[in-house]
């Protein structure tokens, strides 16, 4: 199966730029939520490098994401680089559970495999099982409970796309479909 960039954005930007004035950016650096400076803007989904895999998380991070959290630049979260403490780390692997449960059910419909990040190189030893354990624990929570609307409506698109082999315009319409069931 083809994962063509040009795709992932096409489908998010169409179902998404309008109602919600959000696109999605490849970027070249690291990645960044900025809200619209000027009401005629849209809000920016910057993913890193051009990577696939950074795009079903960043726009997983955008799912989550309430309005008030969506005014402001990478949603109001900290960050901190490589190299956390224990602490900082188990901190992390807190706020990121659900963003990677929405990214993994995302490459899931696109036909992909899956990966954990546990995002710190550098740092202490990382148990990536027990996390991968909580991420997979809570995908099936949101397969058995229901998805976040955007994110329902997103995993759809791409479902739609990549595994039933709709063209873009025809998976785009399932998105938002998905949206206006709200």
């Amino acid at each position: 199966m083809n994962h063509r960039i040009d795709d992932v954005i096409a489908l998010f930007d169409g179902v998404f730029s309008a109602p919600y004035r959000t696109c999605l950016v490849s970027g070249d650096d690291e990645p960044l939520y900025r809200p619209a400076a000027h009401a005629e803007d849209l809000h920016r989904i910057i993913f890193a490098h051009g990577f696939f895999a950074s795009a079903l998380h960043e726009v997983s991070h955008w799912c989550i994401a309430g309005e008030r959290r969506r005014q402001l630049e990478d949603y109001g979260y900290w960050y901190e680089p490589d190299g956390r403490d224990a602490e900082r780390q188990r901190e992390f692997e807190q706020v990121e559970i659900a963003p990677q449960a929405l990214e993994s059910l995302f490459s899931e419909a696109c036909g992909r495999r899956f990966h954990v990040s546990v995002d710190n190189l550098g740092g202490p030893e990382v148990d990536r099982d027990a996390f991968a354990a909580r991420v997979g624990a809570r995908a099936t929570r949101y397969r058995e409970t229901g998805l976040p609307q955007r994110a329902e409506a997103f995993r759809a698109t791409l479902e739609a796309f990549y595994r039933h082999g709709l063209s873009r315009e025809a998976a785009i319409d399932v998105g938002r479909a998905r949206l206006a069931r709200a």
